[in-house]
């Protein structure tokens, strides 16, 4: 058999409706990590689901618990065929958001996969069991193709928790280091840059939220009277946050700055255009990082938002000077960014400004993540998608929101590359949330094409690899 017989057979579960079945029947599964009773159906999305789906492709796999209390369960297989071969690890989650049943379009339920046109319409479609499905789907195709052999070993980590926080993975992937080793992450989540283009990304910005407060008095003060005379919070707070960041977005902390953008970095984003597609929002192409294209502000750069800000009684104000105010911020981070020391930075830089009333309080962040655009194993990838669909991909060093890349490129130790099915307007976590058809058909090539990639040494240079633990 032909890497060409492995894409048709990917492209075959699509145009037969099996792949449609598959998905249903996960989608079906209110897997609400959110919603504490969900405990039961975690578990058996794993059990009922994936166990018997992993075990007619060669899996062997185990449900573990979650060692953070109130967290939902871990499956891990294996399928190993040899110890000269490489060893890949894939990732999913099996946890969905909220259904938000209400809220979806009429005809349309969160529970059910619902087909319209080319739109996919379910909860957890794009985020993430449509995904992992794709993959699996797309071994299958190769397994077949090539007789009941991959060619390389292949290790699952699937968890249930990621819409949560993810509680337990580092813990987890900490006690099974040996164990789930690998030369390479290949797994998907999050959208391409375009539905129209396939994407290869990297690794992930960081992502790390604080609070601003300014608490001068106990209750309000007549303004008539008062005004000019009592310092009035919110506009301290305004101000020390425009200290911050300026109008126009541009970080003015030079702790949270990040170092410049390195030249590989610039290269692999050099001529990649950011929004434009349908139901996008106008980029504003003059905020931001002056200097930086819009592709590099977003993949190369760090960005402070202002996510919610409150003083006095918003909904039915009064004439009174508020005695208090208090704003939600972020920072999405790239790699270099002392984010770690963030509150000492902020602190400093406010009472270096004269803002020493401005309370700090930082909340546990994720770290960011790259690999080396001129990494081999990106490159390989790279190649294989060129192959299967006749264009470039795009390559992104990093994705420009949040997955915990961190677990595998720093606890784990390997380079990550992460292979979305979805696209920007998605709507994932919100009412009406979907893929798109000809996106997914895509999609089980691309997969089948880079896993046939790598069990066959002789068609498709692999790049070289560390011997990594067999188990």
């Amino acid at each position: 058999m032909t890497r060409e017989s492995a894409i048709q057979a990917a492209a075959d579960l699509y145009d037969s409706g099996i792949f449609l079945e598959d998905l249903r029947r996960r989608v079906a599964m209110r897997t609400e990590s959110q919603e504490p009773e969900s405990g039961p159906l975690l578990s058996a999305y794993l059990n009922e689901e994936m166990a018997p789906a992993l075990a007619e492709l060669g899996f062997t796999s185990r449900v573990i618990g979650n060692p953070a209390k109130g967290g939902g369960p871990f499956l891990v297989a294996h399928r190993h065929e040899g110890d000269d071969l490489p060893t890949v690890l894939t990732y999913g989650h099996g946890d969905v958001v909220r259904g938000y049943d209400a809220q979806w379009r009429d005809g349309l339920s969160p529970w059910q996969v619902t087909v319209a046109g080319d739109h996919w319409y379910g909860r957890g479609t794009a985020d993430n069991k449509g995904q992992h499905s794709i993959n699996l789907a797309a071994l299958k195709a190769v397994l077949d193709a090539r007789g009941g052999r991959l060619g390389f070993n292949l290790k699952l980590l699937v968890e249930t928790g990621e819409e949560v926080g993810s509680p337990g993975l580092h813990a987890v992937c900490g006690m099974l280091r040996d164990e789930l080793s690998a030369d390479v992450l290949i797994a998907s989540d999050g959208p391409r840059l375009g539905a129209a283009h396939p994407t290869i990304f990297l690794g992930s910005r960081g992502v790390i939220n604080f609070k601003l407060d300014v608490n001068l008095r106990e209750g309000g003060h007549h303004s008539g009277n008062w005004g000019g005379l009592l310092r009035n919070p919110g506009v301290v707070l305004a101000s020390a946050i425009a200290s911050m960041v300026d109008a126009n977005g541009r970080i003015l902390v030079e702790g949270i700055r990040p170092p410049e953008v390195p030249q590989a970095v610039r290269r692999a984003l050099e001529g990649i255009s950011v929004g434009g597609n349908p139901g996008e929002p106008d980029v504003d192409t003059d905020y931001g990082e002056p200097g930086l294209t819009p592709a590099e502000r977003v993949f190369g750069w760090n960005s402070m938002e202002v996510l919610a800000f409150r003083t006095g009684n918003p909904e039915k104000p009064v004439n009174a000077i508020p005695p208090h105010a208090f704003a939600y911020m972020q920072i999405r981070f790239v790699v270099g960014t002392d984010w770690k020391n963030l509150e000492q930075i902020v602190r400093r830089h406010l009472d270096e400004r004269g803002f020493g009333m401005v309370a700090v309080e930082v909340d546990r962040g994720t770290p960011a993540t790259r690999v080396d655009p001129d990494n081999a194993w990106v490159q390989w990838a790279v190649r294989s998608l060129r192959q299967t669909t006749g264009r470039a991909p795009v390559l992104l060093p990093n994705l420009g929101g949040t997955l915990p890349n961190d677990v595998f490129a720093e606890i784990l130790g390997m380079p990550t590359l992460w292979v979305p099915h979805s696209y920007p307007g998605c709507s994932q976590h919100a009412p009406d949330e979907h893929l798109l058809g000809t996106v997914v058909r895509e999609g089980l090539c691309i997969m089948a094409g880079l896993f046939w990639d790598l069990g066959q040494p002789g068609q498709h240079e692999r790049p070289a690899f560390e011997r990594r633990s067999a188990r």
